[in-house]
């Protein structure tokens, strides 16, 4: 089996660490240092340089001026992210934009996907319901008004903690409709009934509690497809795999930087056997996470994948592994880092403060390991392995 990445995936990965690479970590605005959000806005120059580097496209079709890369080339480019801290919708705004183009109208991929490519649009997506703890799809109702009303859906509830909300353009709600199925409406962020009420993530980013009072769209603006917000979720839970991968692997490497340089009784304190095995540890760790974040992207980026043919798990199982393990092992990394590093790390002087609060706010993102063990007992027990 191969499971080298291919030259287009390499290429991007190359281009992520160029732009990345002007982005400072400890310039990175600190929740340590700020009441409230760390800034009303996401880093707009940034954008602007990952859509000047085709980027933000990287995963859309020629025929919108992308370059038609899968799930794994995205995961690469986040991975790349997490390293530096960047503050933008790159998550949220590819994967709404690359569902889009999976299951949305060609009305509605012709409108949203060449301006959200050129970064233009800043699309994000709702994903964590009324509480955070129960489907996002119940939190708000979705009627579809009969032929003849203009018109054609009214929206009513409310979403919590939307990333970037603020600022997007248009935000990916799921709904559920009187029938029971799930769908996903692309509400404009200036669009009638639509209200937003500042909250703020635990790394100091500004989210928002998105209310819907009445919110009437067409229906060109809804993907009635059942899959599309099934494959939507485990994109968005896929990516943050992700970002946890990428800032696990900095925050090791300066973990194995700054053990090296400190000393106590005349050594430095990394040759000393119980930090060479907590690193060993945490290095375990982030293979695993590795190993399962790939799984469950090329799962994503195989078509037809959703309910294997001839049995077999379905791509959720790989997600929840993919999940559990990043839930934990970014937690458990960043945990040894602290620790290894004193009190150093926790000196608002000094970065680690930063990526322990980005640490903490992807494992609140993903949830608690149990519940997707649960998952993943249950996906066992109903699908047969042969």
């Amino acid at each position: 089996m191969d499971f080298t990445f291919t030259e287009e995936q390499q290429a991007a990965v190359e281009v992520a660490r160029a732009v990345f690479s002007g982005v400072a970590p400890d310039g990175v605005p600190s929740p340590a240092l700020a009441r409230g959000a760390v800034a009303d806005d996401f880093d707009r120059p940034l954008w602007g340089r990952l859509a000047d580097a085709d980027l933000l496209s990287l995963v859309l079709a020629p025929e919108h001026g992308g370059a038609s890369l899968d799930p794994i080339a995205l995961c690469l480019v986040l991975r790349e992210s997490a390293k530096v801290l960047a503050r933008v919708p790159l998550l949220e705004s590819s994967a709404v934009a690359l569902t889009v183009q999976r299951y949305g109208s060609a009305e509605l991929t012709a409108r949203l996907l060449p301006r959200a490519g050129r970064g233009e649009l800043v699309l994000t997506a709702a994903a964590s319901g009324r509480t955070g703890h129960d489907p996002a799809e119940f939190a708000v109702t979705a009627r579809r008004h009969p032929s003849g009303e203009g018109t054609s859906w009214t929206l009513d509830g409310i979403q919590t903690a939307v990333p970037w909300a603020q600022s997007a353009d248009h935000i990916a709600v799921p709904a559920r409709t009187e029938n029971g199925r799930s769908v996903i409406a692309l509400v404009a962020g200036d669009q009638d009934g639509l209200s937003r009420a500042e909250q703020f993530s635990t790394s100091g980013e500004l989210l928002a509690e998105v209310r819907l009072d009445a919110v009437r769209i067409d229906d060109a603006d809804v993907i009635d497809t059942e899959e599309a917000w099934t494959w939507l979720r485990q994109l968005l839970t896929t990516g943050t795999c992700a970002l946890a991968l990428g800032l696990g692997e900095r925050v090791l490497s300066m973990t194995s930087t700054y053990t090296s340089k400190r000393e106590q009784f005349g050594f430095p304190v990394a040759t000393f056997q119980a930090v060479a095995v907590q690193a060993a540890d945490r290095y375990i760790d982030l293979r695993a996470m590795e190993a399962t974040l790939w799984q469950a992207a090329w799962r994503l980026s195989t078509a037809g994948s959703q309910h294997p043919a001839g049995g077999g798990l379905p791509v959720a199982a790989d997600v929840a592994v993919a999940k559990i393990w990043a839930s934990e092992g970014v937690r458990r990394v960043v945990q040894t880092a602290q620790h290894l590093h004193g009190g150093f790390g926790a000196d608002t002087d000094y970065v680690l403060h930063r990526y322990h609060a980005w640490a903490k706010q992807l494992e609140l993102s993903l949830g608690p390991a149990a519940a997707y063990e649960e998952v993943l007992g249950d996906l066992l027990a109903a699908h047969s392995l042969s």
